[in-house]
């Protein structure tokens, strides 16, 4: 396919995403079954702009005044692709694959003819409108910035697994080491129409030698600070990344146990598992009464709570503009009861991690002291120290409101967003 049948194939998944409201895989993979004749660069570059435009919806559609998914399209390409209006120009001539041509007007937006800079913050920082005074009292000043990293194209991360490998030993030649995580390797974003490789197909993770994994799951995942020996359990596991990692950090040797109230997304965890070689991974599936052993029993107890995923919003920009306060609400009383829920298999002396990937005070730091006010023997402890133990004082530092809990943002650490507590239970 050419330009122009690329930029309008984006144009029509858009229309499907916004109007329709459907999933941005889906979109994707239902406009691939009706146009067989596209090939993988060409489905590669089509959810590249599509991505691009979701990532700066309302931006693009300030900068072009218009917000159809044509003009979201066309801003997408040049304002996060790279292409030229020229090279537009010069490569839709006569071709009845991109639609209309390029207007007068279209053409003086597309060359810059609208400042953002004059733009309300929350179009600046690409952050939906009734979200912004929640984001903006979270980082203040730099609140626009934090947004506006949001919508840059993400890395791809890799882990070293410990236990059959180090970084050193992984063949990842175009990756260089994270910055952070002694254990990762980061592949840059992609540029223009490319895509990353296809690490699933490598040797490495196919015998268990890596893992994909952020670099911000690989950090939190480090802050646990789990020892050999000791037993944990990842209670909210989903697809067991954090809890691989964890069998990682502790050298195979002790018990995890991966629960998840949804045994569909456990499902991965076996397979996952079982190429890692960690075999201290024990999944239970629901219901929550086969923990029952477990209660007050465990080292070291981890909640990746159900969050908004706004950390996440590079990777899955659509959940931005489906996200609304009603789900929030929904979210924020689901990490309320896994919490309480949670603390029940802490042992005296042990240690309970509250994590999300969200970047929303509310679901937070709020929760944490809510939990604290609501339960008398847990007390918060410095998550601040944990990182410069593990990550020393020279690394790039993670946002803290309170000197205590942590919040790793792409604008900070350059990972995806993370939220860390840790609390220790009274003995």
């Amino acid at each position: 396919m050419r330009l122009g049948g690329r930029i309008q194939a984006a144009a029509e998944v858009l229309e499907d995403i916004i109007e329709r409201r459907t999933p941005v895989t889906m979109a994707l993979r239902d406009w691939g079954k009706s146009h067989r004749f596209a090939g993988s660069k060409d489905r590669s570059a089509i959810g590249n702009i599509v991505l691009d435009a979701l990532r700066r919806k309302n931006s693009i559609g300030f900068r072009m005044n218009d917000e159809s998914p044509r003009a979201l399209a066309l801003g997408a390409v040049v304002f996060s692709g790279g292409i030229t209006v020229e090279e537009i120009l010069a490569q839709t001539d006569g071709d009845r694959h991109f639609g209309a041509p390029l207007t007068d007007d279209q053409i003086s937006k597309l060359r810059g003819q609208i400042d953002l800079e004059d733009a309300p913050d929350h179009i600046r920082a690409d952050v939906p409108d009734w979200l912004w005074p929640a984001f903006e009292t979270n980082f203040d000043e730099e609140a626009v910035t934090e947004g506006a990293a949001l919508t840059e194209r993400p890395p791809l991360d890799v882990r070293a697994n410990a236990i059959k490998a180090t970084r050193d030993q992984l063949e990842v030649n175009t990756a260089t080491p994270t910055v952070i995580s002694p254990l990762g390797m980061r592949f840059p974003p992609v540029e223009g129409f490319g895509r990353h490789p296809n690490v699933q197909s490598d040797e490495d993770f196919l015998t268990g030698k890596l893992e994909i994994q952020d670099e911000g799951s690989q950090i939190v995942s480090l802050l646990v600070a789990a020892k050999p020996g000791e037993t944990l359990l990842d209670y909210c596991a989903g697809g067991g990344g954090k809890s691989l990692a964890l069998a990682s950090d502790m050298g195979n040797e002790g018990a995890i146990y991966s629960f998840d109230i949804d045994k569909r997304r456990l499902a991965p965890t076996y397979e996952r598992a079982t190429r890692a070689g960690a075999s201290i991974i024990k999944v239970v599936p629901p219901p929550a009464k086969s923990l029952n052993h477990l209660r007050r029993k465990v080292d070291r107890v981890l909640v990746d709570a159900p969050c908004t995923g706004v950390g996440t919003w590079r990777r899955k920009p659509d959940a931005k503009w489906r996200l609304t306060e009603d789900a929030l609400g929904r979210r924020m009383a689901e990490q309320v009861k896994v919490l309480d829920q949670a603390k029940d298999f802490v042992k005296p002396g042990g240690f309970l991690f509250y994590v999300t990937c969200s970047m929303l005070a509310a679901e937070n730091e709020a929760q944490v002291y809510a939990f604290l006010e609501r339960t008398s023997d847990f007390t918060l402890l410095s998550a601040g120290e944990v990182w410069e133990e593990r990550f020393g004082v020279d690394t790039p530092k993670p946002w803290s409101a309170d000197g205590c809990t942590l919040t790793l943002t792409p604008a900070s650490t350059n990972t995806d967003g993370f939220f860390f507590a840790v609390m220790e239970k009274s003995a």
